[in-house]
């Protein structure tokens, strides 16, 4: 099913059709996550004031142009690393703004839905989000990965790495539109509060992807939540059985061979019954906490790979304090940035095309039906173009002359 998403993808871009974005998806049971990179400073919306604050001002979705496939040179396809607490591609700091999808795969099986796909990428290229995170696992069934649980098979998972995509003769390990893999998502081991098991497992894991792909990134898909190797930290959790789950964020990610952290923020989930004041002022000391020990203690980058809230009835959110706290998210990520620090991105939870309300569970965003959203979604990607365009990394991360003082300086 992965195949026929990314087959998808580059179907529409031999045609032309499809605008130019990043792809995350999450795969394996083990579930890796892949991300579909292009460079996203070729995007440009009409009308938007890069650095203003005023989204109010955001055209509508439907006037966003974006260059297509066609003008993007081949040296302009290049896997993304990491470089200190940043990432990379080629000498250029390349910062993350995204959205989760985790749909794609059950809807580019299907002939009948697989527009839907095509759909949601032109309309998140339209605001600029450049990375998609999704599936990449299957459970049960035909050809699943894990076929019963902890039962594994092993010809799925290689098969995932060094199959051949059909329309461009690219081995996906080989494919630089893929960012990353992911191991799991959320993982946890209540078993073993200690976190020995887990991470045992962790090891064996990017042990094995690194050995089938070395190129491309690898993170491990925790939420981000403190363990027993860093007791000082365990006051940050949202609260306390979030430090007996059996992940550690920091001996998680001292793993040889992941190379940036991921973290989730769910303050909704979290910390039920709190005020929005409340879960917003969370959310910024929980971000706060792993940019400086990203930067301090890990020395890589961390992207936010899951933020919402949900804004269903009875939440403690509706759109308008929703949109308050997507700002709080991106205007942290804004501050890391300014200062070449280790905050690289956040992936919003989660954007649908028109028509899959079905599937909403209260996080969804429909861009063209939020124009508020889209327009703050807007914003930050032009914001995030300026550093990705105009630095290189020969001044700590270091502007380019005329670049710095245009954005508040580095």
């Amino acid at each position: 099913m992965v195949a026929t998403i990314m087959e998808t993808i580059f179907k529409e871009k031999s045609r032309g059709k499809l605008s130019l974005i990043h792809f995350l998806v999450r795969c394996f049971a083990v579930a890796a996550t892949i991300l579909l990179l292009t460079d996203g400073s070729h995007a440009h919306v009409d009308g938007v004031e890069m650095l203003g604050d005023n989204v109010d001002a955001t055209p509508p979705v439907q006037r966003t142009e974006v260059k297509s496939f066609e003008a993007i040179r081949d040296d302009q396809w290049r896997t993304v690393k990491t470089r200190g607490s940043q990432f990379v591609v080629g000498d250029r700091p390349f910062y993350v703004n995204g959205f989760n999808a985790y749909w794609l795969m059950i809807l580019a099986a299907d002939p009948s839905t697989r527009g839907k796909v095509t759909e949601v990428f032109q309309q998140a290229a339209a605001v600029g989000l450049p990375v998609c995170r999704t599936w990449g696992f299957n459970d049960g069934g035909w050809r699943a990965l894990q076929k019963s649980p902890a039962v594994y098979d092993e010809d799925v998972f290689k098969n995932m790495l060094t199959r051949m995509n059909t329309y461009t003769n690219v081995t996906y390990k080989d494919d630089p539109t893929i960012f990353a893999w992911e191991i799991m998502n959320e993982l946890r081991c209540t078993s073993d509060p200690t976190g020995n098991k887990l991470q045992a497992w962790i090891r064996e894991m990017a042990f094995h992807v690194k050995s089938i792909d070395p190129d491309h990134l690898l993170e491990v898909g925790a939420e981000g939540f403190y363990g027993p190797s860093s007791p000082a930290r365990l006051q940050a959790n949202p609260n306390t059985y979030a430090g007996q789950v059996g992940t550690d964020f920091i001996r998680n990610h001292r793993v040889l061979g992941v190379d940036f952290a991921s973290v989730h923020i769910y303050p909704d989930t979290w910390m039920s019954g709190a005020s929005v004041e409340e879960q917003l002022k969370f959310a910024q000391s929980w971000m706060q906490a792993h940019i400086a020990d990203t930067e301090g203690e890990l020395g890589m980058p961390v992207v936010f790979t899951e933020f919402g809230v949900s804004t269903k009835a009875r939440s403690t959110f509706n759109a308008t304090s929703r949109d308050q706290f997507i700002q709080a998210v991106y205007g942290l990520l804004l501050d890391s940035t300014r200062r070449g620090g280790a905050g690289a991105g956040a992936l919003l939870w989660q954007v649908f095309p028109e028509g899959m309300e079905y599937m909403d569970d209260g996080y969804g965003i429909v861009l063209p039906k939020a124009k508020a959203t889209a327009g703050i979604m807007s914003v930050n990607s032009k914001r995030l173009v300026v550093f990705n365009s105009r630095c290189a990394w020969s001044c700590h991360w270091g502007c380019r002359k005329g670049g710095a003082a245009a954005v508040g300086g580095c």
